[in-house]
This record gives C-alpha cells, sequence and structure tokens, in this order.
C-alpha cells in the first residue's frame, strides 16, 4: 500500500524538496504544511494574472482574443511573412449584386479581365463598383477593399495641426470675422435654423482686399477655431505642366473633400488660376483655364457638393472670371479695407501683448501717426521698435523706440507700399 501522505514528511522544520506528485498528492488530501502556502500561492497567481490582463487592456468580452499568455506571437509573425502579396485590381462591375452567387468582374492592369469571388475575410457589403481592391495570385479572389487612389501631393494639403490664431488675434475685422462666421460656423453648429427657413447655407465666399490687410490671417483664425478637417490650397499649387494634370489634381482634392463629414477648403491667391477666360492666339493659358473650369464645376456642378465650404483670397478680384464670381459658387465677396484710427490702435495692442514694453504708451497716437497703413506694417513698426532696443541693449521697448519705427516703416519704406497700387482693384 502506497504510504499516506503524513507519513512521507518526516521532518516539517527541514522536508525534503518535493517533486511534482508529491504537491499533487498533498492538494489531492489538502494535508501537510505546504497545503496552506501552496493555496495562497495559486491565489496569488490569479491576482497577479487579473492585473496584468487589467493593464494589458484586453478582455474576452470585449475583442474575444484569448488570454495575452496564450498568444503564439512567433508563429503569428511567420505566419504573416509567408502571406503571398496582392495584386492591385479595379472592381469594374457588379453581377447579380445583392445575392449569395454575386459575381465581381475586375480590371488587373496589364494583364486581363477576370469574373470573381470574394475572399473569406469580406464581405459584399464592402465592395462597389469602380473602387480598387486587393485580389490574390491564384484565383483572383477578391481579398480586400482598398481607399480610393488620391495623389500624395493633394493628400498633403490637408492641415494636420491647428493653427495657434484665434479671431482675438486678427484686428480691424469685426465685421469681417462676424460674415466668415455666419458663412463658416452657423451652419454647422446650428443647421436647423436653415431648415425651419427653408434656405440653403452660403457655400463659399472670396476674401478680397490689398496685401496684409488679413485676409490669410482670418483664413487661419478660422481652422484654429472650427473642428472640420481644413484644406489649403495655393492656386499657383494647381498649375501643372502636362495637360489634364490640374484639373485632375482638383478632382481628387474634392473627391477627399467630400469623404469627409464636414471640410472647409481655402484657396490663397485664386487669381493665379482663376483668371477671366481669353484668348492669346498661342494657347499657353489654355492648361490654367481648364483648371480654373474644373474649379468651377466642383463648386456648383451637376453633381452635389456636399457639406463643402469654399474660402477664397485674392488682391486683384478685377481679373477672376465672372463664372466663377457668380451667386451659388461664391455667394458672398467680403472686402478686407485699410484699417481705420481704431482698427489700427486695436493692431497695435494685439502685437504689442506679448512684447515688453513701458506702461502708459500712448497707442492711440501712434495709430495717428500711420495713416493708410496696413495691419503687416503695423506688425513690422512693432518688430522695428524692438530692434531698436535690442540695438541700445535694453530690456524693455520705449515709445521713442515705437516713434522711431514709424518714421524708418511708415515714412521711410513708403516707395515699396503696394496698398496704393492694390486699392485701385478693390
Amino acid at each position: 500500500m502506497a504510504p499516506e501522505p503524513e507519513d512521507d514528511i518526516k521532518d516539517e522544520k527541514n522536508p525534503r524538496p518535493l517533486d511534482e506528485d508529491d504537491i499533487a498528492l498533498l492538494k489531492t488530501y489538502g494535508l501537510g504544511p505546504y497545503s496552506k502556502s501552496i493555496k495562497k500561492v495559486e491565489k496569488e497567481i490569479k491576482e497577479m494574472a487579473k492585473k496584468v490582463n487589467d493593464l494589458c487592456g484586453i478582455k474576452e468580452s470585449d475583442t474575444g482574443l484569448a488570454a495575452p499568455s496564450q498568444w503564439d506571437l512567433v508563429s503569428d509573425k511567420q505566419m504573416m511573412q509567408e502571406e503571398q502579396p496582392l495584386q492591385v485590381a479595379r472592381c469594374t462591375k457588379i453581377i447579380n449584386p445583392n445575392t449569395e452567387d454575386a459575381k465581381y468582374v475586375i480590371n488587373v492592369k496589364q494583364i486581363a479581365k477576370f469574373v470573381v469571388g470574394l475572399g473569406d475575410k469580406v464581405s459584399p457589403t464592402d465592395i462597389e463598383e469602380g473602387m480598387c481592391v486587393g485580389v490574390d495570385r491564384n484565383k483572383y479572389q477578391i481579398q480586400i477593399p482598398l481607399p480610393p487612389k488620391i495623389d500624395p501631393s493633394v493628400t498633403m494639403m490637408t492641415v494636420e495641426e491647428k493653427p495657434d490664431v484665434t479671431y482675438n488675434d486678427v484686428g480691424g475685422c469685426k465685421e469681417q470675422i462676424e460674415k466668415m462666421r455666419e458663412v463658416v460656423e452657423l451652419p454647422m453648429l446650428h443647421p436647423e435654423k436653415f431648415v425651419k427657413l427653408g434656405i440653403d447655407p452660403p457655400k463659399g465666399v472670396l476674401c478680397y482686399g490689398p496685401p496684409g490687410t488679413g485676409k490669410t490671417l482670418l483664413a487661419r483664425a478660422v481652422a484654429n477655431r472650427t473642428d472640420a478637417c481644413f484644406i489649403r490650397v495655393i492656386g499657383s499649387e494647381l498649375v501643372q505642366k502636362y495637360v489634364g494634370e490640374g484639373a485632375r489634381m482638383v478632382r481628387e482634392l474634392f473627391q477627399m473633400a467630400r469623404s469627409k463629414k464636414a471640410c472647409i477648403v481655402f484657396f490663397d491667391e485664386v487669381d493665379a488660376i482663376g483668371g477671366a477666360r481669353f484668348d492669346d492666339g498661342v494657347g499657353g493659358d489654355n492648361e490654367v483655364q481648364r483648371t480654373m473650369l474644373e474649379i468651377v464645376n466642383q463648386l456648383d456642378g451637376f453633381d452635389a457638393r456636399g457639406n463643402i465650404k469654399v474660402l477664397m483670397a485674392t488682391n486683384r478680384p478685377d481679373t477672376l472670371d465672372p463664372a466663377l464670381l457668380r451667386p451659388g459658387r461664391l455667394d458672398r465677396k467680403v472686402e478686407f479695407g485699410l484699417p481705420d484710427l481704431e482698427s489700427r490702435t486695436q493692431i497695435f495692442k494685439i502685437h504689442t501683448r506679448t512684447m515688453n514694453c513701458e506702461r502708459d504708451i500712448r497707442f492711440e497716437l501712434l495709430a495717428r501717426l500711420c495713416p493708410n497703413s496696413t495691419g503687416a506694417d503695423i506688425r513690422s513698426v512693432c518688430t522695428e521698435a524692438g530692434m531698436y532696443a535690442i540695438r541700445a541693449r535694453r530690456k524693455t521697448v520705449t515709445e521713442k523706440d515705437f516713434l522711431d519705427a514709424v518714421n524708418k516703416v511708415i515714412k521711410g519704406y513708403q516707395k515699396f507700399s503696394a496698398t496704393p497700387k492694390y486699392m485701385v482693384y478693390n
């Protein structure tokens, strides 16, 4: 007969090392000096495993995954490395859609066309006509739907990080800010107001005025304020070398904008591509005109624009094509004029907010000494005043520094000012 568990351990103070059979026997009978410590260790192991799973953030009820201790990452990595690469094809037609025996006509570029079925990991609702798909190399079955192909240069136009400019940093444009917020923010925050009245909100705004009056600055403030996707386009970026390239970029730009929940597209210096159509007899400007006509079509053509707001900025509104300016494409025209005395004083206070200035500087006096100046001119005055303080090795900017800067920037650089030239066109 097998010895009793009590007889197996003679010396409780110095017990011999136990093997697995001994421990199993002790657990079965619940006897011996090790039974309590084994239960205690088991409890600690369970608590530790639970704590590890909580830290991993993975629960079986959430994802259906096994416990992390049962993962075999090496085998998974090896299986992924042995997988065959997929080929890119385009699904051109769906035969018998919404049925179990649906078939798909795919076109593999430079190879052939095939009628294929779906793989195990794809649902019929994932595949639509005209979309790109990934197919295997054996049976050409569709394994994965692919996102639409958009030029990387178009994707890079999306503003990922919000600018640090707010409406408080835009001085002298109170009326313009109000008009812009009515077009951009009101339809997004309170769409029910337009539904009750039975009108469509304005979809496009043209900002025009001399250089340095805050057109692009206000667009940056709009990008900071709204949570919608913001796409910034400079007009000259759409002028391409080859025929049809600029129009294709515009199509992909609006295709990307339509895929977003809400989107704002800002065209800066739109007169680079939005000029009035003319025939110079050589055809050198034809490609630019094609690009402009594609923008006209996307703004208000056969297809609905969707929840896309369009902002445009230019210094020369007289050169723009009438088809681009008509209501329905650009509903509002907002003029950014030269700031008045109160606005110039406000701009001085905005730019000196972060400067280390002396107290009791008469900003209204400085504003009076800067007639017909833009916000960019006033910012230059503040920068030059700081340079005078650095030259004198002072830590604060005095009123005399500002007066010297006014003489230098406003009076000395007057012959370089573009304001009188551009005021003729606004």
